[in-house]
């Protein structure tokens, strides 16, 4: 695969391409879509599942594999085929899932069983779960299964672990997180923007962050770092912003990603990045 224009575009969706009802605007949808199809390289990182990157993003004729969980996925948004999988490892998996359930948590359990991309659940322990678990069954997302002992599903491929709580719960977990697996997870502790005062935390391989992802995506398609310009507007977007050469925060960023941002735009709400890529096509 070989991309021959100079400029790629690379977005996070929610608070970022996304509007507030996490969904692309009608005039998003359709100029993203014609910019594509005019040659303009474009694709996204999210912290989302592939399964909700392809029913947000229905339509739109994406030549560039999209980046998934983070870095966990990068894969074809057409067959929905992963090109990469960066997976935690089975005995790492079984000690994080100890820890969550020492601090009272349950988590949410995404894998790769080989064929399909499934996301297990035991308990449904508070509102923020539930808040997720309907969301997905309202997009008609079949991914998401009961699962009476998670644990025997270790042997699949384990790419994510998503924990919901208060900030007040999850915290002390994140710190032990950090304090017990910093060389061989990334963690994001942050508030839904759909779901306000429920909290979660992310779990992936130390191979799965947006910045290695845009890089082995660099590799793969045959562009350079030095013409990539990513937009975000969260903690997980700050280490793609330290690789690529130009970084744009929207204007309703976390001050961490705003102090890290090469150019600061008008808000998601505004439809910011599609007129920003729109002016310089």
């Amino acid at each position: 695969m070989n991309i021959d224009m100079e400029k790629i575009y690379i977005s996070d969706l929610d608070g970022t391409l996304l509007q507030d009802d996490a969904c692309l605007s009608p005039y998003a949808r359709k100029t993203l879509s014609a910019l594509i199809e005019n040659g303009v390289n474009f694709t996204v990182a999210s912290a989302r599942s592939l399964a909700s990157v392809r029913q947000i993003l229905h339509g739109i004729p994406f030549r560039l594999p999209v980046i998934g969980l983070n870095g966990a996925y990068i894969s074809d948004f057409a067959t929905g085929e992963h090109l990469f999988i960066n997976d935690i490892d089975e005995s790492l998996a079984s000690a994080i899932y100890a820890l969550a359930r020492k601090h009272h948590c349950w988590p949410f359990v995404s894998t790769f069983s080989g064929t399909e991309d499934r996301v297990y659940y035991q308990r449904l322990a508070n509102d923020g779960m539930l808040w997720f678990h309907d969301n997905r069954m309202s997009c008609k997302d079949n991914s998401v299964h009961h699962a009476k002992n998670i644990e025997e599903k270790f042997s699949e491929k384990i790419v994510s672990f998503a924990i919901v709580n208060t900030y007040e719960k999850l915290k002390p977990l994140s710190d032990q997180l950090q304090a017990d697996f910093a060389d061989t997870i990334e963690t994001h502790l942050f508030e839904n923007l759909y779901s306000p005062s429920w909290w979660w935390i992310t779990i992936q391989d130390k191979k799965a962050c947006k910045s290695i992802a845009i890089k082995t995506l660099a590799k793969y398609a045959g562009f350079q770092m030095e013409n990539v310009t990513v937009f975000g507007d969260r903690s997980n977007d700050l280490e793609m912003f330290k690789v690529a050469k130009t970084s744009i925060a929207v204007e309703n960023a976390v001050d961490e990603i705003k102090k890290h941002a090469t150019k600061i735009i008008g808000t998601n709400q505004n439809d910011s990045v599609v007129k920003y890529i729109s002016a310089r096509s």
